[in-house]
């Protein structure tokens, strides 16, 4: 029997490719809104597409949900790679952990959907680990070359705190306080200027020991 080569993989039309982005747009709004049980059609309806053409793209709820997860870690890496050039260090720091509330506010929205599509691809929570802590560490490392911030700040221990204040809030409005959390959390970061670093060791100098 002759072996038949195996065929390429045909590129998506232009107009398909744009579908999928609406159908992932959307399913992220539909999820950041804490409603991972609603329904494909809802997401089909906020797309402006059929749920014939949401199918053909995503054949399962779980399908979506993984291909909403990993866009999202996608455009955050590339988000990274943005800032460097568009950002001074610190803001674009800043400018990274506020999308990563954003993130993490469409991932809260799915948990137990995400539980159940990470059964079928064990690599999802490592996948999206490695990406973001190299994405993170770059622009940390960025900033401390620059003098701007410590110098000894991990990107994953910095990860886990973005994580840890997400969950911590879950009532209404909760992306408005960790933003501020954020904000204040980057000015604690910040090393001092030199006129500040002089007065607090005069202070330290001049403080009577106990």
């Amino acid at each position: 029997m002759t072996h038949q080569p195996d065929m390429p993989k045909r590129k998506l039309r232009a107009d398909a490719v744009r579908n999928r982005e609406r159908v992932l747009d959307a399913a992220k709004a539909v999820f950041s809104l804490g409603a991972p049980e609603a329904s494909l059609e809802t997401v089909a309806r906020r797309a402006g597409v059929g749920i014939g053409t949401l199918y053909r793209h995503f054949p399962t709820r779980e399908a979506l949900y993984e291909a909403v997860y990993r866009h999202e870690v996608d455009q955050l890496v590339e988000l990274a790679r943005h800032l460097e050039v568009e950002r001074a260090p610190v803001e674009a720091l800043r400018r990274w952990l506020r999308a990563g509330v954003e993130f993490m506010a469409t991932k809260k929205g799915m948990t137990a959907a995400l539980a159940m599509a990470a059964q079928g691809s064990p690599d999802l929570v490592a996948y999206s680990l490695d990406r973001l802590t190299r994405a993170v560490g770059e622009l940390l490392q960025r900033a401390a070359a620059a003098g701007e911030i410590r110098v000894d700040i991990d990107p994953e221990d910095l990860l886990r705190t973005l994580v840890g204040m997400c969950y911590a809030h879950d009532r209404l409005g909760w992306q408005a306080k960790v933003l501020r959390l954020v904000d204040v959390f980057i000015d604690g970061l910040r090393r001092p200027s030199n006129g500040r670093r002089d007065r607090q060791a005069s202070d330290v100098a001049q403080d009577p020991q106990p």
